[in-house]
């Protein structure tokens, strides 16, 4: 079981308009989400094993229906998960197509010891397959990222051995997609610079906020 708290709502995002990367369609979104999550593997924060993916019907709109869908191994990139995915499609809704597919796996945290440890949603990567264009999201729930904890009390190592990885990956995928990215909205838990999460003015004990009724 986690012990690492993670926020309801996302602590930062990250957001990359792709119209100009590639074609929309299920393959393209499929592709990218297989080099996202091979930039991601090489800093140990995302190891794909399961897609999620809502189905929407042209000139109708959404389903409401999502799909979970176990990859068992199988690589993102692989030519035949397309099919998978297709095959998958609600039986009710024979022309619904795939528009978000969400990339869910586990990632590795450092403790101010030093240890690492596994956590299941580290990160969450999102890839639009929508006939609009191709466009991605990152996004992260927890406190490791920045100068304090959700409680607000400095975890100065914690943050040392976590923050620079984000930062490294999010600059790999500003060269991998050729465009950095857009920060996503604030939210109660945080806001997103470039490459990292902001941080918050301390008080005058030096904590930050005390964000735990919240979680």
């Amino acid at each position: 079981m986690s012990t690492l708290p993670r926020a309801p709502r996302e602590r930062a995002s990250w957001f990359w308009d792709l119209y100009d990367f590639d074609a929309p369609g299920l393959e393209p979104a499929l592709s990218l989400a297989a080099r996202l999550s091979e930039v991601l593997a090489r800093h140990a924060l995302l190891t794909p094993v399961r897609l999620e993916y809502l189905w929407t019907v042209t000139g109708v709109g959404s389903t409401g229906i999502r799909t979970t869908l176990d990859l068992a191994g199988t690589p993102l990139g692989d030519p035949a998960l397309a099919d998978r995915v297709r095959g998958s499609r609600p039986v009710a809704r024979p022309t619904a197509h795939v528009t978000n597919l969400s990339v869910f796996g586990a990632g590795t945290w450092i403790d101010a010891e030093d240890r690492s440890h596994r956590e299941y949603r580290l990160v969450d990567v999102s890839v639009s397959a929508a006939p609009t264009g191709l466009s991605a999201e990152l996004s992260v729930h927890h406190d490791i990222w920045g100068r304090y904890d959700f409680w607000g009390r400095p975890h100065p190592e914690v943050q040392r051995r976590n923050a620079p990885r984000l930062t490294a990956a999010l600059r790999d995928l500003t060269a991998l997609l050729g465009t950095p990215p857009e920060p996503g909205e604030p939210t109660y838990f945080g806001m997103a610079t470039r490459y990292g999460v902001a941080e918050p003015e301390a008080d005058e004990n030096g904590w930050g906020p005390d964000l735990s009724g919240w979680l």
